[in-house]
């Protein structure tokens, strides 16, 4: 478990159920599709890798079906856009949505350190400032963090197997954000406008 799960947030999904949660999600990214089971052909559809999402998760867990459904419910436009491939000159193999959303949030755990009891990295150190205020600050971050890897995507003209280099690129322009000396509030962030356009 990752520092960022909180006592209250574990007691939180005890009453919200990750099966819920899929369900929410589905919701609402297809809201005039049903959902035929928890176990369904249907989530390859969102760019699950298998008909059970919950195999899926790894490295960080659920908290990337949190940051997905954040998204989702907070940013509809910025999310659907992304899901949907709605922007930009698209790679005939694109990557898949929700593994690479599971991605975005392993990466972000990582490059902010909150495995560890104290991050070493100034952006790990600048984020948790950020967080002691705004306790909605990674899961803004993670819409952040999808829409600039979308952004990158479709810069480097990127396939599916250029997909590391693009969460590389992704983390590297992130750090310099958070490395950044007027950067007291996540909205401070240059990228944050990405969620916007």
């Amino acid at each position: 478990m990752c520092l960022l799960m909180r006592p209250d947030q574990i007691i939180k999904y005890k009453l919200f159920p990750i099966q819920e949660a899929l369900r929410a999600l589905w919701q609402a990214s297809f809201p005039d599709t049903d959902l035929s089971g928890l176990v369904s052909e249907q989530w390859k559809d969102m760019g699950w890798q298998g008909p059970n999402p919950s195999t899926d998760f790894r490295g960080c867990g659920f908290v990337s079906l949190e940051n997905l459904l954040f998204f989702a419910r907070t940013y509809p436009a910025s999310y659907n856009r992304i899901l949907f491939k709605q922007e930009g000159m698209r790679s005939a193999w694109e990557y898949p949505f929700a593994v690479a959303g599971i991605n975005v949030s392993f990466m972000l755990i990582q490059m902010l350190d909150l495995y560890s009891a104290k991050p070493k990295s100034l952006p790990g150190v600048n984020f948790l400032k950020i967080l002691s205020e705004d306790e909605a600050a990674f899961d803004v971050l993670y819409c952040i963090a999808f829409q600039m890897m979308d952004a990158q995507w479709l810069a480097m003209r990127a396939s599916y197997l250029q997909f590391k280099e693009v969460i590389h690129a992704t983390r590297i322009q992130l750090e310099r954000e958070l490395s950044l000396d007027d950067i007291h509030r996540i909205r401070d962030l240059p990228a944050y406008n990405l969620l916007y356009k």
